[in-house]
Parts: C-alpha cells; sequence; structure tokens
C-alpha cells in the first residue's frame, strides 16, 4: 500500500511506524487512522517483525489530537460509530498486541495523540515532551480511552486532575506519575527507544505474548486467572523447553 500519512521503516526485526503529517502536528484525521490501522494489521501478521515503534515527524510533536475539524457537526450516533471504531481498529489492536508496542513521544502528545501513546505497551520521552487530555475545554471527553487507560495507569487521583483541569504535564513530570518510562534528549530519542526494543526482544516471541496478555488483565477480576493459562500455556511451546534446559546446563538458550 502507498501511504500518504505515515513512513514505515523496518530495522531488522523492528517496524518504526512514523506519523507523518508534521504540517498538522501529526493529528489523526479519518485517513491517518485508516492507514495506521492497515499497518498495524499488516505487521502483527508479519513473522519478519517483533517489534513496533510508534513516533512522529517532525520536532514539534508525536500527535496533537484527532482533527477535530471533523468533529463538527457529527451527532451523537456518529460520534459514537467514530470512537468506536477507532477503538477497535488501532487503540485496542495496540493494547492486546502479542508483540511489543514502544511509543517515543516526541513533543506534543495531546488528547487523540496521548491516548495513542498510552494504548502502547511502553513510553519514552523527548525532553521537551507536553501531555495532556484537553477534550472538556471543547465540551467534549477523551473519547479513545484516555479516561480509562490514564487512570489505569497513573491513578484515579492524577488521572482526575490532569481530565477535569484540561491540564497538560511536561516530560520530568510525566516520569514522576508515571505515565511514560523515560525520558531522553530529543537527539537521543529514537535510539534509546530502539535499543530498548531490542533488550525486549532478546526474549522469545510467544513468551513475551503471552506476558503483554497477563499484564493487561492485571486490572481485570479474571487477571490472575489469565496468567494461570497464559503461563500453562507457555509450556506447549519449544521456546519454554530451550530456556529451561538451557538454564540447566548453564548456557544461553537458543530461541
Amino acid at each position: 500500500m502507498n501511504y500518504q500519512n505515515i513512513l514505515l521503516e523496518q530495522k531488522n526485526s523492528i517496524l518504526l511506524l512514523t506519523l507523518n503529517r508534521s504540517h498538522k502536528l501529526n493529528t489523526l484525521n479519518k485517513a491517518l487512522r485508516t492507514e495506521l490501522h492497515t499497518a498495524l494489521v499488516h505487521a502483527l501478521n508479519d513473522s519478519s517483525i517483533r517489534g513496533i515503534i510508534i513516533t512522529g515527524a517532525g520536532q514539534k510533536a508525536f500527535a496533537a489530537g484527532a482533527d477535530i475539524t471533523e468533529f463538527e457537526g457529527l451527532t451523537s450516533a456518529e460520534a459514537g460509530k467514530l470512537a468506536a471504531e477507532a477503538q477497535t481498529e488501532i487503540f485496542d489492536l495496540i493494547e492486546n498486541s502479542p508483540k511489543p508496542v514502544i511509543a517515543a513521544v516526541n513533543g506534543f502528545a495531546l488528547g487523540g495523540g496521548l491516548e495513542l501513546a498510552l494504548a502502547c505497551h511502553i513510553r519514552l520521552a523527548s525532553e521537551d515532551a507536553v501531555m495532556g487530555l484537553p477534550e472538556l475545554g471543547l465540551g467534549i471527553i477523551p473519547g479513545f480511552g484516555g479516561t480509562q487507560r490514564l487512570t489505569k495507569l497513573i491513578g484515579k487521583g492524577r488521572a482526575f486532575e490532569m481530565i477535569l483541569t484540561s491540564g497538560s504535564v511536561n516530560a520530568r513530570h510525566a516520569l514522576e506519575i508515571g505515565l511514560v518510562n523515560k525520558i531522553s534528549s530529543p537527539e537521543e530519542l529514537l535510539n534509546d527507544t530502539l535499543e530498548l526494543m531490542k533488550k525486549i526482544l532478546k526474549n522469545p516471541p510467544l513468551a513475551l505474548g503471552s506476558a503483554i496478555k497477563s499484564i493487561n488483565a492485571a486490572s481485570d477480576s479474571s487477571g490472575f486467572e489469565v496468567e494461570i493459562n497464559a503461563f500453562a500455556s507457555c509450556f506447549s511451546t519449544q521456546e519454554s523447553a530451550e530456556g529451561i534446559k538451557a538454564f540447566i546446563e548453564k548456557r544461553q538458550p537458543r530461541f
């Protein structure tokens, strides 16, 4: 597919997916969302890709939200359909990906842009990053999972404060409250993200997928059951046989 709104670059087994509407601060319009869904589906079905990094083109923004011009005149039913489709086709797809997905947050990550980063398994941010969910200022609320994922990540009180004030936080504050995992200089952000992904991908893919599934279930009442079932299923794989054998033989596993 000839993408107009995203850039794709594969670095060995890592896919670098760049939102490419820098002239619009990489806002998530319908065309970009459609391409993002297509690219993610292809990446998840491509065995040569083991991890995905999402970032934004340019120096100003990861993604400065949804394209608000597309919201004007929407009926309640149309808005609900838009949010449901975006959740299923992009945000849930990322969160439930068995392959690790890391957000390299450069510059502004606001509204839908922060919600995209929240759906990723890990977030690294540049020192100049600014993050927030300012939707209440438009008379609406976050609709791409922001109220749920932000609350799970940083806690109810902090989520209330960020969302109800329509406020934003800088990278340092984001690190302090657990919104991001690490801060890097703008020049080193992508390299640091790649190095983290390489470290993750030293582990075998089926076990990684099981770990992601189990961690995602941690906030559910069935979380322990999901973990038990995922743990058990690992023992039917060649990965676990090799990993356990290598440990006993005091050698590096050959995954």
